[in-house]
Protein backbone atom coordinates (compact mmCIF):
# COMPACT_ATOMS: atom_id res chain seq x y z
CA UNK A 1 0.00 0.00 0.00
CA UNK A 2 1.28 3.45 -0.84
CA UNK A 3 -0.54 5.03 2.09
CA UNK A 4 -2.99 4.19 4.86
CA UNK A 5 -6.61 4.34 3.76
CA UNK A 6 -9.78 5.43 5.51
CA UNK A 7 -12.42 2.69 5.60
CA UNK A 8 -16.10 2.92 6.50
CA UNK A 9 -17.45 -0.55 7.28
CA UNK A 10 -21.23 -1.03 7.10
CA UNK A 11 -22.01 -4.07 9.22
CA UNK A 12 -24.57 -6.80 8.71
CA UNK A 13 -27.92 -5.58 10.09
CA UNK A 14 -29.25 -8.96 11.26
CA UNK A 15 -27.94 -8.42 14.80
CA UNK A 16 -25.45 -6.48 16.93
CA UNK A 17 -21.76 -7.29 16.64
CA UNK A 18 -20.93 -9.66 19.47
CA UNK A 19 -24.35 -11.32 19.50
CA UNK A 20 -23.52 -14.15 17.13
CA UNK A 21 -26.61 -13.43 15.01
CA UNK A 22 -24.39 -12.52 12.06
CA UNK A 23 -22.41 -15.76 12.20
CA UNK A 24 -18.86 -15.68 10.87
CA UNK A 25 -19.41 -12.23 9.34
CA UNK A 26 -19.10 -10.69 12.80
CA UNK A 27 -15.72 -12.26 13.57
CA UNK A 28 -14.45 -11.60 10.06
CA UNK A 29 -15.41 -7.92 10.22
CA UNK A 30 -13.89 -7.31 13.65
CA UNK A 31 -10.70 -9.22 12.85
CA UNK A 32 -10.12 -7.27 9.66
CA UNK A 33 -10.96 -3.91 11.25
CA UNK A 34 -8.50 -4.55 14.07
CA UNK A 35 -5.78 -5.65 11.68
CA UNK A 36 -6.24 -2.58 9.48
CA UNK A 37 -6.09 -0.27 12.50
CA UNK A 38 -2.85 -1.92 13.60
CA UNK A 39 -1.41 -1.22 10.15
CA UNK A 40 -2.21 2.48 10.42
CA UNK A 41 -5.46 2.71 8.47
CA UNK A 42 -8.56 4.42 9.81
CA UNK A 43 -11.67 2.29 10.30
CA UNK A 44 -15.14 3.27 11.44
CA UNK A 45 -17.84 0.61 11.79
CA UNK A 46 -21.52 1.43 11.43
CA UNK A 47 -23.34 -1.35 13.26
CA UNK A 48 -26.65 -2.10 15.01
CA UNK A 49 -27.26 -0.69 18.47
CA UNK A 50 -25.88 -2.98 21.15
CA UNK A 51 -22.78 -3.89 19.11
CA UNK A 52 -19.62 -4.41 21.11
CA UNK A 53 -16.10 -5.70 20.68
CA UNK A 54 -13.19 -5.71 23.09
CA UNK A 55 -10.89 -5.90 20.06
CA UNK A 56 -11.76 -2.46 18.71
CA UNK A 57 -10.92 0.89 20.33
CA UNK A 58 -13.63 2.95 21.95
CA UNK A 59 -15.47 4.98 19.36
CA UNK A 60 -14.61 2.69 16.43
CA UNK A 61 -18.17 1.30 16.42
CA UNK A 62 -20.94 3.82 15.73
CA UNK A 63 -24.35 2.43 16.79
CA UNK A 64 -27.36 2.79 14.51
CA UNK A 65 -30.99 2.17 15.52
CA UNK A 66 -33.84 0.45 13.69
CA UNK A 67 -35.51 -2.90 13.11
CA UNK A 68 -33.33 -5.61 11.51
CA UNK A 69 -34.35 -7.34 8.28
CA UNK A 70 -35.40 -10.96 8.10
CA UNK A 71 -32.70 -13.56 7.51
CA UNK A 72 -32.23 -13.98 3.76
CA UNK A 73 -32.00 -17.75 4.08
CA UNK A 74 -35.53 -17.88 5.54
CA UNK A 75 -37.12 -16.06 2.58
CA UNK A 76 -38.34 -17.29 -0.82
CA UNK A 77 -36.18 -16.61 -3.85
CA UNK A 78 -38.90 -14.42 -5.32
CA UNK A 79 -39.64 -12.61 -2.06
CA UNK A 80 -40.49 -8.95 -2.76
CA UNK A 81 -38.08 -6.41 -1.29
CA UNK A 82 -39.61 -4.98 1.87
CA UNK A 83 -38.41 -3.16 4.98
CA UNK A 84 -39.56 -2.83 8.56
CA UNK A 85 -40.09 0.73 9.73
CA UNK A 86 -37.88 2.19 11.06
CA UNK A 87 -35.47 0.14 8.95
CA UNK A 88 -32.07 -0.53 10.46
CA UNK A 89 -30.71 -1.31 7.00
CA UNK A 90 -31.93 2.00 5.57
CA UNK A 91 -30.61 3.89 8.60
CA UNK A 92 -27.17 2.28 8.26
CA UNK A 93 -26.91 3.39 4.64
CA UNK A 94 -28.29 6.85 5.32
CA UNK A 95 -25.53 7.28 7.91
CA UNK A 96 -22.98 5.96 5.45
CA UNK A 97 -24.14 8.44 2.80
CA UNK A 98 -23.81 11.31 5.25
CA UNK A 99 -20.24 10.34 6.18
CA UNK A 100 -18.91 9.01 2.86
CA UNK A 101 -16.72 12.02 2.04
CA UNK A 102 -14.61 11.34 5.15
CA UNK A 103 -13.48 7.99 3.73
CA UNK A 104 -11.65 6.50 0.76
CA UNK A 105 -13.76 3.35 0.58
CA UNK A 106 -17.12 2.18 1.94
CA UNK A 107 -17.14 -1.59 2.62
CA UNK A 108 -20.49 -3.36 2.68
CA UNK A 109 -20.79 -6.48 4.86
CA UNK A 110 -24.53 -7.04 4.46
CA UNK A 111 -26.36 -9.36 2.09
CA UNK A 112 -29.31 -7.13 1.25
CA UNK A 113 -30.78 -5.73 -1.96
CA UNK A 114 -30.67 -2.12 -0.75
CA UNK A 115 -26.97 -2.32 0.08
CA UNK A 116 -26.14 -3.34 -3.47
CA UNK A 117 -28.67 -1.06 -5.16
CA UNK A 118 -27.24 2.08 -3.53
CA UNK A 119 -23.80 1.56 -5.07
CA UNK A 120 -24.70 3.88 -7.99
CA UNK A 121 -25.65 6.73 -5.69
CA UNK A 122 -22.42 7.03 -3.66
CA UNK A 123 -19.62 9.44 -4.55
CA UNK A 124 -17.17 7.35 -2.55
CA UNK A 125 -16.69 3.88 -4.08
CA UNK A 126 -18.49 1.01 -2.36
CA UNK A 127 -16.90 -2.45 -2.18
CA UNK A 128 -19.04 -5.47 -1.33
CA UNK A 129 -18.00 -8.54 0.66
CA UNK A 130 -20.73 -10.97 -0.34
CA UNK A 131 -21.29 -13.27 2.62
CA UNK A 132 -23.68 -15.87 1.15
CA UNK A 133 -24.44 -17.69 -2.06
CA UNK A 134 -27.43 -17.11 -4.30
CA UNK A 135 -30.64 -16.90 -2.25
CA UNK A 136 -32.67 -14.07 -3.79
CA UNK A 137 -33.59 -13.14 -7.35
CA UNK A 138 -33.53 -9.44 -6.45
CA UNK A 139 -30.08 -9.68 -4.87
CA UNK A 140 -28.75 -11.69 -7.83
CA UNK A 141 -29.92 -9.00 -10.23
CA UNK A 142 -28.29 -6.27 -8.13
CA UNK A 143 -25.02 -8.19 -8.01
CA UNK A 144 -25.07 -8.75 -11.76
CA UNK A 145 -25.45 -5.02 -12.32
CA UNK A 146 -22.50 -4.24 -10.04
CA UNK A 147 -20.39 -6.90 -11.75
CA UNK A 148 -21.08 -5.25 -15.11
CA UNK A 149 -20.76 -1.59 -14.20
CA UNK A 150 -18.16 -1.82 -11.43
CA UNK A 151 -15.92 -4.81 -12.19
CA UNK A 152 -13.76 -5.75 -9.26
CA UNK A 153 -16.14 -4.44 -6.59
CA UNK A 154 -17.57 -7.83 -5.55
CA UNK A 155 -15.64 -10.20 -3.28
CA UNK A 156 -16.68 -13.73 -2.34
CA UNK A 157 -15.03 -16.25 -0.06
CA UNK A 158 -14.96 -19.44 -2.13
CA UNK A 159 -15.38 -20.90 -5.60
CA UNK A 160 -18.34 -22.93 -4.41
CA UNK A 161 -20.09 -19.74 -3.32
CA UNK A 162 -19.38 -18.04 -6.64
CA UNK A 163 -20.81 -20.97 -8.59
CA UNK A 164 -24.24 -20.53 -7.00
CA UNK A 165 -24.84 -17.34 -9.02
CA UNK A 166 -26.17 -18.01 -12.54
CA UNK A 167 -24.76 -14.79 -13.99
CA UNK A 168 -21.33 -15.69 -12.61
CA UNK A 169 -21.43 -19.19 -14.10
CA UNK A 170 -22.28 -17.71 -17.48
CA UNK A 171 -19.37 -15.26 -17.30
CA UNK A 172 -16.96 -17.95 -16.11
CA UNK A 173 -17.97 -20.13 -19.07
CA UNK A 174 -16.96 -17.22 -21.30
CA UNK A 175 -13.58 -16.95 -19.60
CA UNK A 176 -14.43 -14.09 -17.23
CA UNK A 177 -14.86 -14.14 -13.47
CA UNK A 178 -16.96 -11.36 -11.91
CA UNK A 179 -15.64 -11.94 -8.40
CA UNK A 180 -12.56 -11.20 -6.36
CA UNK A 181 -11.75 -14.08 -3.99
CA UNK A 182 -11.18 -13.17 -0.36
CA UNK A 183 -10.76 -16.27 1.85
CA UNK A 184 -11.18 -15.53 5.53
CA UNK A 185 -8.33 -15.61 8.03
CA UNK A 186 -7.91 -15.64 11.80
CA UNK A 187 -5.36 -14.29 14.25
CA UNK A 188 -3.54 -17.56 14.88
CA UNK A 189 -1.95 -16.24 18.07
CA UNK A 190 -5.40 -16.43 19.67
CA UNK A 191 -5.85 -20.15 19.04
CA UNK A 192 -4.03 -22.69 21.21
CA UNK A 193 -2.75 -25.82 19.52
CA UNK A 194 -3.92 -28.95 21.36
CA UNK A 195 -2.01 -32.08 20.29
CA UNK A 196 -4.63 -34.63 21.37
CA UNK A 197 -8.43 -34.63 21.56
CA UNK A 198 -10.59 -36.00 24.36
CA UNK A 199 -12.81 -38.17 22.16
CA UNK A 200 -15.78 -35.82 22.01
CA UNK A 201 -17.04 -34.10 18.88
CA UNK A 202 -17.87 -30.43 18.40
CA UNK A 203 -20.42 -28.56 16.31
CA UNK A 204 -20.24 -24.76 15.99
CA UNK A 205 -22.63 -22.36 14.29
CA UNK A 206 -25.98 -20.64 14.33
CA UNK A 207 -28.63 -23.12 15.40
CA UNK A 208 -30.91 -22.86 12.39
CA UNK A 209 -32.24 -25.42 9.86
CA UNK A 210 -29.80 -24.58 7.06
CA UNK A 211 -26.91 -25.56 9.34
CA UNK A 212 -28.07 -29.18 9.60
CA UNK A 213 -27.51 -29.79 13.31
CA UNK A 214 -29.94 -32.73 13.20
CA UNK A 215 -27.37 -34.75 11.24
CA UNK A 216 -24.80 -34.21 13.97
CA UNK A 217 -27.38 -35.30 16.55
CA UNK A 218 -27.98 -38.45 14.52
CA UNK A 219 -24.21 -38.98 14.41
CA UNK A 220 -24.05 -38.65 18.20
CA UNK A 221 -26.66 -41.38 18.59
CA UNK A 222 -24.97 -43.62 16.04
CA UNK A 223 -21.45 -43.35 17.51
CA UNK A 224 -22.27 -42.81 21.17
CA UNK A 225 -19.88 -39.88 21.24
CA UNK A 226 -20.83 -36.71 23.11
CA UNK A 227 -21.13 -33.52 21.06
CA UNK A 228 -20.28 -30.08 22.35
CA UNK A 229 -22.48 -27.46 20.65
CA UNK A 230 -21.47 -23.80 20.47
CA UNK A 231 -23.22 -20.90 18.74
CA UNK A 232 -26.11 -18.47 18.56
CA UNK A 233 -29.53 -20.04 19.21
CA UNK A 234 -31.38 -18.51 16.28
CA UNK A 235 -34.28 -20.97 16.12
CA UNK A 236 -35.32 -22.35 19.55
CA UNK A 237 -38.15 -24.43 18.08
CA UNK A 238 -35.70 -26.16 15.72
CA UNK A 239 -33.36 -26.91 18.64
CA UNK A 240 -36.21 -28.36 20.71
CA UNK A 241 -37.28 -30.53 17.78
CA UNK A 242 -33.77 -31.98 17.52
CA UNK A 243 -33.67 -32.79 21.22
CA UNK A 244 -37.00 -34.60 20.97
CA UNK A 245 -36.08 -36.46 17.79
CA UNK A 246 -32.71 -37.69 19.12
CA UNK A 247 -33.22 -38.32 22.85
CA UNK A 248 -30.20 -40.61 23.15
CA UNK A 249 -27.78 -38.09 21.65
CA UNK A 250 -25.40 -36.55 24.19
CA UNK A 251 -25.71 -32.90 23.17
CA UNK A 252 -24.06 -30.33 25.41
CA UNK A 253 -25.10 -26.81 24.36
CA UNK A 254 -22.93 -24.06 25.86
CA UNK A 255 -24.26 -21.01 23.98
CA UNK A 256 -22.46 -18.35 21.96
CA UNK A 257 -19.07 -17.65 23.54
CA UNK A 258 -16.24 -15.17 22.97
CA UNK A 259 -13.43 -16.50 20.79
CA UNK A 260 -11.08 -17.03 23.75
CA UNK A 261 -13.54 -19.33 25.52
CA UNK A 262 -14.81 -20.98 22.36
CA UNK A 263 -11.36 -22.01 21.12
CA UNK A 264 -10.41 -23.51 24.49
CA UNK A 265 -13.45 -25.80 24.40
CA UNK A 266 -13.16 -26.56 20.69
CA UNK A 267 -9.47 -27.39 20.97
CA UNK A 268 -10.14 -30.22 23.43
CA UNK A 269 -12.41 -32.06 21.00
CA UNK A 270 -11.35 -34.79 18.60
CA UNK A 271 -13.15 -33.35 15.56
CA UNK A 272 -15.34 -30.52 14.36
CA UNK A 273 -18.44 -31.74 12.52
CA UNK A 274 -19.90 -29.53 9.77
CA UNK A 275 -23.26 -30.60 8.35
CA UNK A 276 -24.57 -27.72 6.18
CA UNK A 277 -27.80 -28.18 4.28
CA UNK A 278 -27.02 -25.16 2.10
CA UNK A 279 -23.92 -23.90 0.31
CA UNK A 280 -21.79 -22.27 2.98
CA UNK A 281 -19.91 -19.30 1.54
CA UNK A 282 -16.79 -20.23 3.49
CA UNK A 283 -17.05 -21.78 6.93
CA UNK A 284 -14.76 -19.71 9.17
CA UNK A 285 -15.20 -22.12 12.06
CA UNK A 286 -13.36 -24.76 10.02
CA UNK A 287 -10.29 -22.52 10.03
CA UNK A 288 -10.70 -21.91 13.76
CA UNK A 289 -10.77 -25.65 14.38
CA UNK A 290 -7.69 -26.29 12.25
CA UNK A 291 -5.89 -23.50 14.10
CA UNK A 292 -6.45 -25.49 17.32
CA UNK A 293 -5.24 -28.69 15.64
CA UNK A 294 -8.76 -30.11 15.46
CA UNK A 295 -9.59 -32.15 12.32
CA UNK A 296 -12.73 -31.19 10.42
CA UNK A 297 -15.31 -33.61 9.06
CA UNK A 298 -17.56 -31.85 6.57
CA UNK A 299 -20.00 -32.51 3.79
CA UNK A 300 -18.79 -32.04 0.22
CA UNK A 301 -20.89 -28.90 -0.02
CA UNK A 302 -19.82 -25.26 -0.12
CA UNK A 303 -16.76 -23.50 1.24
CA UNK A 304 -15.77 -25.95 4.00
CA UNK A 305 -15.04 -28.63 1.40
CA UNK A 306 -12.47 -26.25 -0.13
CA UNK A 307 -10.77 -25.65 3.23
CA UNK A 308 -10.39 -29.27 4.36
CA UNK A 309 -7.77 -31.49 2.74
CA UNK A 310 -9.43 -34.89 2.64
CA UNK A 311 -7.41 -37.44 4.58
CA UNK A 312 -4.86 -34.86 5.76
CA UNK A 313 -6.69 -32.22 7.83
CA UNK A 314 -9.98 -34.08 8.14
CA UNK A 315 -12.51 -35.83 5.93
CA UNK A 316 -14.86 -34.61 3.21
CA UNK A 317 -17.89 -36.90 2.84
CA UNK A 318 -20.97 -36.99 0.65
CA UNK A 319 -23.70 -34.57 1.72
CA UNK A 320 -26.51 -35.67 4.05
CA UNK A 321 -24.86 -39.04 4.72
CA UNK A 322 -24.68 -39.70 8.46
CA UNK A 323 -23.18 -43.15 7.89
CA UNK A 324 -20.30 -41.51 6.00
CA UNK A 325 -19.79 -39.10 8.89
CA UNK A 326 -19.60 -42.06 11.28
CA UNK A 327 -17.02 -43.85 9.13
CA UNK A 328 -14.91 -40.68 9.08
CA UNK A 329 -15.08 -40.46 12.88
CA UNK A 330 -13.65 -43.99 13.06
CA UNK A 331 -10.57 -42.84 11.13
CA UNK A 332 -9.70 -39.69 13.08
CA UNK A 333 -6.56 -41.37 14.38
CA UNK A 334 -5.17 -41.17 10.85
CA UNK A 335 -5.09 -37.35 11.02
CA UNK A 336 -1.99 -35.61 12.36
CA UNK A 337 -3.27 -32.64 14.33
CA UNK A 338 -0.04 -30.72 13.73
CA UNK A 339 -0.82 -30.80 9.99
CA UNK A 340 -4.15 -29.15 10.74
CA UNK A 341 -2.45 -26.26 12.50
CA UNK A 342 0.17 -25.99 9.76
CA UNK A 343 -2.52 -25.80 7.08
CA UNK A 344 -4.20 -22.92 8.90
CA UNK A 345 -0.88 -21.11 9.28
CA UNK A 346 0.02 -21.47 5.62
CA UNK A 347 -3.32 -20.52 4.09
CA UNK A 348 -5.67 -18.81 6.54
CA UNK A 349 -3.81 -16.27 8.65
CA UNK A 350 -5.32 -12.87 9.36
CA UNK A 351 -2.15 -11.32 7.93
CA UNK A 352 -2.75 -13.01 4.57
CA UNK A 353 -6.39 -11.93 4.51
CA UNK A 354 -5.49 -8.34 5.39
CA UNK A 355 -2.92 -8.15 2.61
CA UNK A 356 -5.43 -9.47 0.08
CA UNK A 357 -8.03 -6.99 1.28
CA UNK A 358 -5.62 -4.04 1.09
CA UNK A 359 -4.54 -4.98 -2.44
CA UNK A 360 -8.20 -5.18 -3.49
CA UNK A 361 -8.99 -1.84 -1.83
CA UNK A 362 -6.07 -0.09 -3.49
CA UNK A 363 -7.21 -1.28 -6.90
CA UNK A 364 -10.72 0.08 -6.33
CA UNK A 365 -9.57 3.44 -4.98
CA UNK A 366 -7.17 3.94 -7.89
CA UNK A 367 -9.78 3.00 -10.51
CA UNK A 368 -13.23 3.42 -8.92
CA UNK A 369 -15.20 3.28 -12.21
CA UNK A 370 -13.38 1.55 -15.08
CA UNK A 371 -14.01 3.63 -18.20
CA UNK A 372 -15.02 0.64 -20.30
CA UNK A 373 -18.03 0.01 -18.07
CA UNK A 374 -19.27 3.55 -17.44
CA UNK A 375 -22.80 4.55 -18.35
CA UNK A 376 -25.66 2.35 -19.39
CA UNK A 377 -29.26 2.26 -18.22
CA UNK A 378 -30.68 -0.41 -16.02
CA UNK A 379 -33.99 -1.71 -14.78
CA UNK A 380 -34.83 -3.15 -11.40
CA UNK A 381 -37.48 -5.79 -10.86
CA UNK A 382 -38.47 -6.79 -7.33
Amino acid sequence: MTRPYRFLFVSTPVGPLGSGAGGGVELNLVNLARSLLEKGSQVRVLAPEGSRSADLPEGAIEPVAGFPPAYAQSQRRDQPVCFSIPSLLANLWQRAAQQQDQFDLVVNWSYDWLSFYLTDFFRTPVAHIVSMGSLSDAVDQALEHIAHRYPGRLAVHSRAQAQTFAFARAQMAAGRDPFVYLPCGVDLSRYDFVPEGNGSLCWVGRIAPEKGLEDCAALAEKTGRPVLILGHLQDPAYWQQIREQYPRAQLDYRGFLPTSQMQRLLGQCSALIMTPKWVEAFGLVAVEALACGVPVITYRRGGPAEIVRDGETGWVVEPDNVAALARAVEHLDCIDRSHCRQHAEEHYSLQAMTERFLAWSEQIVRDPIPAAREGGDRQWYY
